[in-house]
């Protein structure tokens, strides 16, 4: 014999289940970041296994380096062996200089080279990615060819990334180009090849838009992160360039945002662990120890 339903009891147990999950949150996957900087920023150390040596003490697992560079990859590749710091990912060095949207051809093919060559010290090394400032808009470079010669430049080497396994991750950066992140996913959708990804800078947005927003737009598009903070205080005060002149967590990137928009995007727990690369002032080994310890509160947030 069945009872019948005691509606004030019942509604009694719908008021209470809000509050029952409330006192018993879902537990949050943990956070997987790897940490790494940049490795102009380490300032000691004679060789790159030296400064490999450091970058291990100070806490951090990885570096990215520029490509072409004159460093022989002989001896990156031996610093790495010796002191399990990954060179996970290479920066063009060429793309100030040699832009893919250059209305001269032969400094597009020049542009298109240095990738290469980067694309291929990337196999050496075991690097996953390569940092790519794909243009720069100006007076003489419009920015309907700049989306458009810069494209065709960059499916010339889609090619050997696609053989070597080597990710073309585009970063934002203050080149008049990409000035939204639907702009932003939408250059990377327009590739359909899953080896053209972004490079999301976190401070390099601030000045004009909202870190947290951008990560959730782009969303599995990103691939590597940058660090850094801007304060928009110093830039009206000081000038445009000062705004970078902020310690991690003084700035205006509203961490606890940007790190809320990374769990939902799936970044910042990837079992396999993502790479987050400081850019910020480098130094001795107690600027370092500084600058990983001020990440480690960041990713706590």
């Amino acid at each position: 014999m069945t009872h019948p339903i005691n509606r004030r009891a019942f509604l009694a147990g719908l008021a209470a289940a809000p509050l029952a999950a409330r006192a018993w949150p879902r537990t949050a996957p943990a956070r997987t970041l790897k940490k790494a900087v940049m490795y102009g920023m380490i300032g000691e150390g004679e060789t790159v296994l030296d400064r490999f040596n450091i970058l291990k003490e100070c806490g951090f697992a990885g570096v990215e380096m520029d490509s072409p560079t004159k460093i022989p990859m002989d001896e990156i590749a031996e610093a790495q062996e010796k002191t399990g710091i990954t060179v996970h990912g290479l920066v063009d060095s060429e793309h100030w200089r040699m832009h893919l949207n250059s209305p001269d051809a032969a400094v597009r093919a020049k542009g298109v080279a240095a990738l290469e060559t980067a694309v291929r010290d990337a196999k050496r090394l075991g690097s996953t990615s390569i940092l790519l400032v794909p243009c720069v808009v100006n007076e003489r470079q419009p920015y309907d060819d700049a989306y458009r010669l810069s494209m065709d430049e960059i499916r010339k080497v889609l090619p050997l990334a696609r053989e070597f396994g080597v990710v073309i991750a585009i970063e934002n950066v203050w080149n008049n180009f990409l000035l939204s992140p639907l702009e932003a996913a939408r250059y990377v959708d327009d590739f359909d090849d899953p080896h053209v990804a972004f490079h999301f800078d976190i401070g390099n947005v601030i000045n004009f838009g909202y870190p947290d927003q951008w990560i959730r737009i782009l969303g599995k598009r990103t691939v590597k992160l940058h660090i850094k903070d801007f304060s928009r205080k110093k830039r009206d005060n000081e000038g445009l360039w000062k705004g970078f002149d902020v310690e991690l967590g003084e700035g205006d990137a509203s961490w606890p945002r940007v790190m809320a928009a990374l769990d939902e995007v799936g970044y910042s727990t990837a079992p396999e662990g993502r790479w987050a690369t400081a850019e910020v002032r480098g130094g001795d080994r107690a600027r370092l120890r500084q600058v990983s310890e001020q990440m480690d509160r960041i990713f706590a947030m």
